[in-house]
């Protein structure tokens, strides 16, 4: 499945996916017996590409997301959706969710005026994201805001100042990502 990760790459016809629908290796197009299993893994393994996470991480936060009050699956999207990574991302400020976490991790952005370089940084709702001021990266970010057509709905951007805002925790149906959490969620609770 076409998951955007290489930014500019994948909208056009260059994008791997695009030319070669199949597995690499010799047995590449050969059938796969769908087990149940293997389409819970696959959506797993596609929400941890889609974020970009190591599989401790991820379990990590499927624990706290199992702990806290509500549906799980929705509790575990908004928490990855709410890492800094994914925040820079959506308000435009990356072209892809890898170069965002370069982007905070050389130090290139604050949150509520406080330098923070840790990309899973969970955001919360009110939560200032500003360009550090003097920042080499201006221009790469800039680049980036021209990419972007809109922004979330649970978040507020101005490309101008290079400041977003995050309004409040995104619903479900705010999130577009290409998941089905119920799957992630029945894959953990075996």
């Amino acid at each position: 499945m076409k998951l955007f990760l290489k930014g500019e790459k994948c909208l056009t016809e260059k994008c791997p996916v695009e030319r070669r629908s199949y597995p690499p290796g010799e047995h590449g197009r050969g059938r796969i017996k769908q087990s149940e299993y293997l389409l819970q893994l696959r959506e797993k393994q596609k929400a941890r590409r889609y974020y970009g996470l190591l599989e401790r991480q991820f379990r990590t936060y499927y624990t706290k997301a199992a702990t806290t009050s509500g549906i799980t699956g929705e509790n575990l999207l908004r928490m990855l959706e709410m890492r800094l990574d994914n925040v820079v991302y959506r308000l435009g400020f990356a072209a892809s969710r890898a170069q965002s976490r370069q982007l905070i991790r050389h130090g290139h952005f604050q949150v509520n005026g406080r330098r923070v370089n840790i990309p899973s940084y969970q955001v919360k709702p009110g939560a200032v994201v500003t360009m550090t001021t003097g920042s080499s990266a201006e221009q790469v970010i800039r680049d980036a805001t021209d990419l972007t057509a809109s922004v979330s709905p649970w978040l507020q951007a101005d490309h101008d100042g290079l400041t977003g805002k995050v309004l409040k925790w995104p619903e479900r149906d705010e999130i577009d990502t290409p998941v089905q959490e119920s799957l992630i969620v029945e894959l953990y609770s075996k």
